[in-house]
């Protein structure tokens, strides 16, 4: 299973302290635009036409802008230190007025091939731009210009990061080419690009980028309280995509050096085949067909057993707690959007979340179900829910 582009129709705040202080020279920081580079530009009579294609009929009253799609590469941090990460930017042409961003976040990608700034292709996110919105998609950290680092999946600050630094990177462009923006934000993901979502829109109102504001979020399928994804995995005898809790915890291998061999946490088998292809080469579709569904035999059994124990993985386990995104008072309106058929994520998870969410005192959050949706097939109805909404919010 490829992850979810919106094209399926469609990290820490710590910056190193020994910077570059040549006199007359800038210092590095996360935010800054590097380069913009122009890769195609579509005609607002190209976009009406695929989004009647697509059956969003009710979009093609709103897409009047011709739309140009750059390369973007912008600082941001890694671990501490500056590094330069990569998106697409989406900028309307011909705009009159002021214009609100939106940043859609794509879901799980195992091949950095897929990356939105590397594989070009349309993604949907064209839309926006032609409705008047300055739209993004982020590659995220282990991707595009970042490629050389093991993507920090699942890690609250970096996933935070590589979307607020883009945002800042993106204003900093359209305001050379004549662009006023609003102010605002939106912010939209599905499935990782949900979890993605929430951990900016958490740092947004923790006062990431202070000179905008966060207007609306939209996210779908995401695992936010990850215990309870870990726990949800753990409690059945199988789980059909065991390449995605395997990249979870690699992950956290890699971006907080453990060091640990594989073998700490899967049976040698399958530590052998994650080594050979958990490594940005392979799509999941040839990663989890060498793997076993069966969570006994996936991992190593004293893993397991350390799991069960209260006192055993404490590591592990706090860093599951560190980076979920399920308990927090948030301000701005927040949609959740989940198939109560999801074999991927459970629908659960989103439960949760909102459960815990209402308890820390957010103002305005909801859950919309999708009846009988999967992990595959609920994209397309929470956008055709969410962009209208984002439709009424921004004339508001």
């Amino acid at each position: 299973m490829r992850y979810l582009y919106f094209s399926l129709i469609l990290p820490v705040f710590l910056v190193s302290a020994c910077q570059d202080s040549t006199p007359g020279v800038p210092p590095q920081e996360p935010g800054q635009l590097v380069s913009a580079t122009q890769t195609k530009e579509y005609s607002y009579q190209q976009l009406r036409t695929i989004a009647a294609l697509l059956d969003f009929d009710d979009l093609t009253d709103i897409l009047n802008h011709d739309v140009a799609v750059y390369r973007v590469v912008y600082r941001t941090s890694y671990r501490g230190d500056v590094t330069e990460a990569s998106g697409l930017l989406f900028v309307p042409q011909n705009l009159q007025g002021t214009a609100p961003i939106v940043s859609l976040q794509h879901g799980t990608t195992f091949l950095k091939n897929d990356a939105p700034s590397v594989a070009g292709e349309f993604s949907g996110v064209e839309l926006f731009a032609s409705a008047g919105y300055v739209a993004l998609m982020p590659d995220y950290l282990g991707y595009g210009a970042s490629s050389s680092i093991f993507h920090p999946y699942y890690d609250r600050e970096h996933s935070a990061r590589a979307i607020t630094d883009m945002i800042l990177a993106a204003g900093e462009f359209v305001g050379t080419e004549g662009i006023t923006l609003d102010g605002r934000v939106f912010l939209a993901g599905y499935s990782e690009g949900g979890y993605t979502t929430m951990a900016a829109a958490h740092a947004m109102e923790n006062g990431a980028i202070p000179d905008y504001s966060l207007a609306a979020v939209a996210a779908g399928a995401g695992g936010y309280d990850l215990p309870h994804m870990l726990n949800a995995v753990l409690d059945g005898e199988t789980y059909d995509y065991p390449a995605y809790i395997a990249f979870l915890i690699v992950a956290y291998n890699e971006t907080y050096d453990w060091n640990r061999p594989l073998t700490d946490f899967f049976a040698d088998e399958y530590a052998g085949i994650l080594s050979q292809r958990l490594n940005g080469s392979y799509d999941d579709g040839d990663i989890n067909p060498f793997l076993t569904n069966n969570i006994q035999e996936l991992f190593d059994p004293d893993f397991l057993s350390a799991l069960e124990d209260s006192e055993g993985e404490l590591e592990f386990k706090e860093a599951l707690e560190m980076n979920a995104v399920s308990a927090w008072a948030a301000s701005t309106p927040i949609r959740l959007y989940h198939g109560t058929n999801d074999n991927v994520v459970p629908y659960s998870n989103s439960e949760r979340t909102l459960e815990t969410m209402l308890d820390a005192g957010s103002a305005d959050i909801s859950l919309i179900s999708i009846p009988g949706g999967t992990h595959g097939s609920s994209l397309v109805p929470m956008l055709t829910l969410a962009v209208p909404w984002f439709e009424e919010l921004r004339q508001q």
